[in-house]
């Protein structure tokens, strides 16, 4: 049985689908197929906001500049002769001029002494909401306001449905987020934070392509899915009749790649983890991940600064970013400019939290984790002495590190996939970079011994079989890979929502998704 969605029983779409008929009937297509606007409101701001072009008598006259715009009515107020209303295109706003007189109608040509002129015509059938296309002619108003003194409007779009709040906004968040296409409409800083994702992702794409990586695309579904540890998503190929997963990580199949001689390579696209959903996670994300073979984390570490340098200097002109601090809520400036401060986990223990892990036992660090109130006592009870460091630093330490720091010498249970320290044992070559509190880059030696790859695998596989959930399964594929030989690499992975929100000062992940993920209503 279907369900008549409440919106169709509103007054406004009845009235709104009175007009259409109404439109219809005078033999106007409410719909056409396309239309092809010469100009945009920008580029005519730009081009004749500060020029002198006439007046409104030049206007009518058809002795000023030509323009021709089409977009969304947005603002529409008679004014005895004339009625003024505001256009907005993708680039802009624009003031538009109707005539009672001089305004005509594409394809309405009134017949018998009851039609309605052109002018009540657009006063009477067009709404707000309507899209339409304008042809005429520039000039400045009074006030200075660059004006389109309008001789010909067509109708393009019909809508059926008003705009939220008569166009002043959607202040219900929950709402924004379910109507996005209303959201970008009504709020125009919603629409620059995702042109700039654009921008974002333009430029890592290109200072990628400019240091030699080569962008592949690697599968979605996978019949073992590995590289972090993450619940799938769990789906069927009916053809094989086969149990399939989302990838929850880029890295196994780039590596595959690194093996057969793709010396750098890198991928940007979706990952799927089935976890929580908070401020910064959402099932479906945004991963980049690039590997360079013959290079070590040092070398990442490196490009990783220089990238967010010169992406910085890109979108702001400048390596220091604004921000707002989340513990104070007052603005403050992040300084990009390479290099980065690098401490290493233990430092960084010792600096911000007065915590030197040498000095704890394996009891007392629990007992201190338990102590913050933040931690779950059953997640912190197994945890081995290298995972416990690991967590007080991320109970103690992450919150301070505001500006950009490296945080590197991870216990070596963090990550399976990455080489040991030389020398150093129980570390790996492993650098996290912090900032606002924050993680956005994940980077390692990546491990290319297979025996002992192996090893951490079978290590890994026995925690899957003792109940823990985001432990992934063996992949004896990239294994036997790695057997065949993967030549010393750097890899690094990089949260494209985060680094998004981080660069436009958004404080949560679904301002920087155009479709997050909501509860069904």
């Amino acid at each position: 049985m279907s369900i008549t969605p409440e919106y169709l029983q509103h007054e406004e779409y009845q009235n709104r689908k009175r007009k259409l008929g109404e439109i219809r009937e005078l033999g106007i297509d409410p719909y056409p197929a396309s239309y092809k606007p010469q100009d945009t409101a920008q580029k005519l701001q730009t081009t004749y906001g500060h020029s002198a072009i006439g007046h409104s008598e030049d206007a009518a006259a058809g002795s000023t500049q030509t323009a021709s715009v089409a977009g969304r009515l947005i603002l529409f107020r008679a004014m005895g002769k004339n009625a003024f209303g505001h256009i907005q295109d993708a680039s802009g706003r624009i003031q538009i001029m109707f005539n009672r007189d001089l305004t005509q109608v594409t394809g309405y040509t009134p017949q018998g002494e009851e039609a309605l002129s052109p002018f009540k015509f657009i006063e009477k059938k067009i709404d707000l909401g309507d899209i339409i296309g304008i042809e005429g002619n520039l000039f400045h108003t009074n006030k200075g306001e660059l004006t389109i003194f309008a001789k010909r409007v067509t109708l393009l779009c019909k809508t059926l449905l008003p705009l939220p709040d008569k166009h002043a906004g959607l202040s219900d968040k929950e709402q924004r987020y379910r109507k996005r296409w209303l959201d970008l409409i009504a709020n125009e800083h919603v629409k620059n934070t995702f042109l700039l994702r654009t921008q974002i992702l333009r430029f890592v794409r290109k200072f990628l392509d400019d240091a030699h990586f080569t962008e592949v695309e690697t599968p979605i579904l996978q019949s073992v899915y590995g590289g972090a540890e993450a619940r799938p998503f769990l789906t069927k190929l009916n053809a094989l009749d086969q149990e399939m997963f989302m990838r929850i990580s880029l890295e196994p199949s780039l590596k595959k790649l690194i093996v057969g001689g793709i010396d750098r390579v890198y991928e940007i696209g979706k990952v799927f983890r089935n976890e929580g959903i908070d401020r910064s996670h959402n099932p479906e994300f945004t991963l980049m991940e690039a590997y360079a073979s013959y290079w070590d984390y040092k070398d990442m570490m490196v490009f990783c600064e220089n990238l967010f340098e010169k992406m910085a200097l890109h979108l702001y002109g400048t390596t220091e970013v604004p921000a707002l601090s989340l513990e104070t809520q007052q603005p403050i400036k992040i300084h990009f400019k390479a290099p980065w401060k690098r401490l290493t986990m233990k430092e960084s223990l010792i600096e911000y939290a007065k915590i030197n892990p040498d000095d704890l036992t394996d009891q007392e660090m629990r007992e201190m984790l338990l102590a913050s109130e933040t931690c779950d006592p059953k997640k912190i009870t197994p945890l081995t002495r290298g995972l416990l460091i690991a967590a007080l630093f991320e109970t103690f330490v992450e919150q301070h590190l505001i500006q950009p720091h490296h945080i590197t010498d991870h216990p070596i249970e963090t990550a399976i996939l990455c080489k040991p320290k030389a020398n150093e044992e129980g570390l790996i070559e492993r650098f996290e970079s912090f900032v606002l509190g924050g993680e956005i880059c994940n980077a390692y030696s990546e491990l290319n011994d297979p025996e002992l790859q192996r090893k951490l695998f079978d290590e890994q596989s026995k925690r899957r079989d003792s109940g823990d959930e985001e432990a992934s399964p063996v992949d004896e594929e990239f294994i036997e890979a790695i057997h065949q030989g993967m030549p010393p690499t750097g890899g690094i992975g990089i949260g494209i929502d985060r680094l998004v929100m981080l660069l436009t000062n958004e404080h949560s992940i679904r301002d920087v998704l155009y479709f997050p993920w909501m509860k069904p209503q």
